[in-house]
């Protein structure tokens, strides 16, 4: 190796490279002595420690937040252990997936979440989690943008439908009840974060002209989470009636998660891998399909 004044340390020794307090520092957080929500030290105590410049701290703090390690980085405080994301692997249920996923991706400094959806039940409940970390101040996003479609009000749903069609139709009026108050829910849980926090937060409605038969959640253009609704036939009571009908139960459906950038590798990785790119695929074309609809034949919707 080459000695130079760049790795030789105050004191004569060699100076750490920024690789290498990265790989203590990760050593620190897989053996348990820095867990998940601790802050780490500032910079001025960890270039001290490590008799190094702090642009060197900084290149290792990057580098733990790139394998998903560290959140908060760069906000004018220490950084905080992040929450562990969770393993992608076997498709789960709706109830069990989105949630974990959708907190590692508010872990990111700027969060996009698109969705397709037949009413925003399941993603209200899901967002619980990371919202309330915001509040704690354990993550900190700078901004947070949603885009849900969900079918429109006019147009006659493929489900939930009676059994036995009527010219009356309290099954259409009692889904678009459901989905216009959940809908408002979602939409004010996000103001609460814009209000109380100070981030900058969107969030904005489209009406699909169809109705679509599968879920679709996009979260940061790096990953996507494809579910298909399952169709059973039950009964509900609604206004003093028993509704037979053809329903979906979207809770219940199975994720299925495609990554566009595998955790601590580039978009794709592994390298050559051919379920890589598929995934990366996938992920693309999925986002390109979504702002097609977006900005082509989607209208704008009123939650009343």
């Amino acid at each position: 190796m080459v000695v130079t004044q760049e790795n030789v340390s105050v004191n004569g020794g060699r100076r750490l490279s920024s690789q290498e307090i990265a790989d203590i520092l990760r050593e620190r957080i897989r053996g348990g002595d820095l867990k998940a929500g601790d802050r780490l030290p500032t910079q001025a105590e960890l270039a001290e420690e490590f008799g190094v410049e702090r642009g060197t701290v900084r290149q290792a703090l990057r580098a733990l937040q790139e394998d998903g390690l560290l959140s908060n980085v760069s906000k004018g405080s220490p950084p905080r252990i992040a929450e562990p994301a969770p393993t992608r692997g076997e498709p789960q249920p709706t109830m069990v997936a989105l949630g974990p996923r959708l907190t590692a991706a508010f872990a990111a400094p700027r969060v996009r979440v698109d969705v397709v959806c037949h009413t925003s039940e399941t993603l209200m409940l899901a967002l619980s989690e990371p919202l309330r970390l915001i509040h704690e101040g354990r993550i900190r996003p700078e901004s947070i943008d949603f885009r849900v479609l969900m079918p429109s009000r006019d147009i006659p749903l493929a489900f939930p439908v009676l059994v036995e069609r009527a010219e009356d139709d309290p099954v259409h009026q009692r889904w678009l009840q459901m989905r216009n108050a959940q809908a408002r829910v979602l939409q004010h849980n996000l103001h609460a974060v814009r209000s109380t926090q100070n981030i900058d937060v969107r969030i904005a409605f489209r009406a699909l002209p169809f109705t679509a038969p599968m879920k679709l959640y996009l979260l940061n253009g790096e990953e996507a989470l494809l579910g298909y609704y399952l169709l059973t036939r039950r009964e509900e009571e609604y206004e003093s009636r028993t509704l037979e009908m053809y329903d979906a139960l979207g809770s219940q459906s199975l994720l299925f998660s495609f990554a566009a950038k595998r955790p601590g590798g580039p978009a794709g990785s592994p390298a050559g891998s051919p379920v890589g790119s598929r995934d990366a695929a996938f992920v693309a074309e999925s986002q390109k399909w979504f702002d097609a609809l977006w900005e082509t034949i989607t209208t704008s919707m009123t939650l009343s």
